[in-house]
């Protein structure tokens, strides 16, 4: 199992949108990934390390999926979409890690 996880760093003056998001992408993208996903999940940037800090990221996107192959096939199809619909919600350019699972429970 792998995890492609989509991070949005937290910059002074920087936009995101958290209700297009949610709203409109996030169902966009579990649409047209749909079949390469096993899990989605989102988290929302609250504070970091102590509750007086900013968040280090706007929001973190984590798509679980059977293998790099498999994802691949489906962002090679749809990935022009999605990446056209990122300036609808945030001016932040995401940055994106692939990574083997090891312990997930």
């Amino acid at each position: 199992m792998i995890k492609v996880t989509i991070l949005y760093p937290s910059k002074p003056g920087s936009h995101f949108d958290v209700d297009y998001y949610l709203g409109t992408h996030m169902p966009l993208a579990m649409r047209l990934l749909e079949p390469a996903l096993r899990g989605v999940s989102v988290e929302i940037g609250l504070s970091g390390g102590m509750p007086d800090q900013a968040p280090p990221f706007a929001a973190i996107c984590g798509f679980t999926c059977d293998s790099v192959e498999a994802f691949g096939m489906v962002l090679a199809q749809h990935g022009a979409e999605l990446s056209a619909d990122i300036p609808k919600y945030t001016d932040i350019e995401p940055v994106i890690q692939i990574g083997e699972i090891r312990i997930s429970k």
